[in-house]
């Protein structure tokens, strides 16, 4: 019985793939090294699931925007790197399972930019806009009736979206130091003019109604914010490919729609941890223990605002696919006639969308 204990232990250490304690140390659950090499035929350009569907998008933005990824170091993230890049040379570690590949692949999604390769911003990444977000969205909506507290968060708000914006644009082309000053300064502007003016109004009306004021004001933020962060794209197109990934040239009515999907999923994105928790702070401050400990009603409305991020960033992230398609029809005329010349068949071009 203890031989076949110590059998049992013995090949479940053996099972253990180095390679998934060098990306995630952490991980507990062993893999099974396998007696041949892994095929080179899996198609790591695309996303694990099925992004034609709602369920198969959501899993991969769960993926990607897992906090626990801005936790990883640089060497995990280089080791990931590498992985990506070996694999799609054809060159497979004999260690190397599928599991390993994939969480790899996330690992390097998450963190390198999908068109220009270069690594992004930490706090600008995916993975940052849960304990971002709910970090700063909490304190917008605690810290809401004074001006000064007003423009300091709502300038804090609009200095991490042009982060993020800038970080995850579409596209390979370079934003100029003008350019992205000029949308700062916008989206700032009208944040604060919109959270200003409708903290005003909001003085003639029920406190419950004054708790959405900075709902409004991101609402309104982002519809400046992201086409300035973007002007660019909509001047010159992004680039759009065939189903192969073969560049067909770039489009500015392509650009047009990825924006505004961007935010109208950024939106909603911010709807449920800027809706659901002001109903619940206004009847827990109507309460005897947050009146009796007031300096917990931040903190309370950060987890609250942080519940809602962990759900609604990754499935509002998911309502559009992030490689989007366009007919070739719908583009601009001339390079309309650029496909049809150069490649009749082609009727459907794809873009990435941003985020």
């Amino acid at each position: 019985r203890s031989l076949l204990r110590a059998s049992h232990s013995y090949t479940r250490k053996d099972q253990i793939s180095p390679i998934s304690t060098e990306i995630f140390p952490d991980a507990e659950i062993p893999t099974r090294r396998m007696a041949t090499p892994l095929s080179t035929s899996i198609n790591i350009k695309e996303p694990r699931w099925d992004q034609g569907t709602f369920v198969g998008r959501a899993k991969h933005f769960f993926t990607v925007t897992d906090p626990r990824n801005i936790l990883l170091s640089n060497q995990q993230l280089e080791k990931a790197c590498q992985i990506i890049q070996d694999y799609k040379k054809g060159v497979v570690s004999p260690d190397l399972t599928e599991d390993e590949l994939w969480r790899a692949k996330y690992i390097f999604d998450s963190a390198f930019h999908p068109d220009t390769g270069e690594k992004m911003l930490l706090i600008g990444r995916m993975s940052a806009q849960v304990p971002m977000n709910m970090t700063i969205t909490g304190c917008m909506m605690t810290f809401y009736r004074t001006t000064p507290a007003v423009l300091f968060w709502q300038w804090i708000n609009q200095s991490f979206n042009a982060i993020v914006n800038y970080t995850n644009r579409s596209g390979d082309a370079p934003i100029t130091v003008n350019q992205l000053g000029t949308a700062y300064v916008s989206a700032t502007t009208g944040a604060v003019a919109t959270a200003l003016g409708l903290n005003a109004l909001a003085k003639h009306v029920s406190p419950l109604i004054g708790r959405f004021v900075p709902f409004a004001a991101v609402a309104a933020a982002n519809c400046i914010n992201i086409p300035l962060m973007r002007q660019r794209e909509l001047k010159h197109g992004i680039p759009v490919t065939d189903e192969n990934d073969n560049r067909l040239g770039e489009s500015t009515k392509a650009a047009q729609q990825a924006i505004t999907q961007v935010v109208v999923s950024r939106i909603l994105m911010a709807s449920p941890g800027m809706a659901i928790p002001p109903f619940l702070m206004n009847s827990l401050e109507k309460k005897a223990f947050l009146k009796r400990f007031p300096w917990m009603s931040a903190p309370i409305q950060v987890g609250l605002v942080g519940f809602c991020l962990v759900f609604a960033t990754p499935l509002c992230c998911a309502l559009f696919p992030q490689k989007s398609s366009m007919a070739v029809s719908s583009l601009e005329p001339e390079l309309q006639g650029k496909i049809r010349v150069t490649r009749p068949g082609v009727e459907t071009v794809y873009f990435n969308k941003g985020l």
